[in-house]
């Protein structure tokens, strides 16, 4: 089986990599390799590569600053991964994509299911959303991972972030009322493996992914606040910066957050009995590797 991951620089195809690499011939493209900007190139590329299964991976994840930069966020995370799913669909390729607890307008008490509605209240949220209908209408075999809050320790995230800033600063002023789940990008790419691996030896990719496509929520358990999340982080690495618990009015930025995006991961469990880890436990085990 040959597998594309794109993104080939980003946090979660750097742990994608390592997973998938003993299910098949893996080929990482960068962006610069597999522009999702330049269609007509990654088509030419595509058709070059013929992958069994493409593992789309990169996205534009800049939450604030797609708010101006609309255009951009939409090509990447809306039409790419839709002209994607119709390759797939017209030359017998199956996808795997990941997408966001932002699809959410965060209103809801309780942890949101994959058939709930979707009300995305920001731009990032709105475009990932347009590229998992574009998905689901191609009606491509492609597994769609919704995942939230995610960090390793690769790349631009809250943890490196709060790594930063706490050798900087003699204060960090934390968001405490928005709920969701840290999630550890070697949990998803492990998650991915796992899903990949029950495949029957005499079945296709295609085949088999066919079988099971839709919507799959995929976090770490359990859920905490941003400041929560960073007093995990700093009790595990201690810092000299005090922290302050502040509201998200008291931290105004472009995009609007939901403040309550919590993942429902029951169907993940029941379809290919995968629960990933606490998300405390994951934290533990990115902070641990790195020592």
């Amino acid at each position: 089986m040959k597998i594309l991951i794109t993104g080939a620089n980003g946090q979660l195809a750097t742990s994608l990599i390592a997973h998938l690499a003993p299910l098949g011939a893996v080929v990482a493209l960068t962006r610069q390799e597999f522009d999702l900007c330049h269609w007509e190139e990654s088509v030419a590329t595509l058709t070059r590569l013929q992958p069994d299964l493409i593992v789309n991976a990169a996205a534009y994840t800049a939450v604030d600053r797609a708010e101006e930069e609309q255009d951009l966020a939409f090509q990447i995370n809306g039409i790419a991964p839709t002209r994607m799913a119709e390759y797939c669909q017209n030359n017998h390729c199956a996808l795997i994509h990941y997408s966001t607890d932002y699809v959410f307008n965060g209103q809801q008490n309780t942890p949101y299911r994959e058939q709930d509605p979707t009300d995305p209240i920001n731009v990032y949220g709105q475009s990932k959303r347009q590229g998992e209908v574009g998905i689901l209408e191609s009606n491509c075999a492609a597994l769609i991972f919704r995942t939230s809050w995610v960090y390793s320790l690769v790349g631009r995230n809250f943890l490196n972030t709060m790594l930063k800033l706490g050798l900087e600063r003699d204060e960090l002023r934390i968001i405490d009322d928005q709920r969701g789940s840290p999630t550890y990008t070697e949990s998803i790419a492990e998650a991915t493996a796992l899903i990949l691996s029950q495949k029957p030896a005499h079945q296709s990719i295609v085949n088999y992914l066919d079988q099971y496509r839709g919507i799959y929520h995929m976090t770490n358990q359990s859920d905490t606040t941003w400041y929560g999340f960073a007093q995990a982080i700093f009790a595990l690495r201690p810092t000299r910066a005090r922290l302050t618990a502040i509201t998200t009015d008291q931290y105004p930025t472009p995009a609007q957050r939901p403040h309550m995006s919590c993942l429902d991961n029951s169907k993940l469990k029941q379809t290919f009995d995968i629960t990933l880890p606490h998300w405390h436990d994951a934290l533990v085990a990115c902070l641990t590797q790195s020592l």
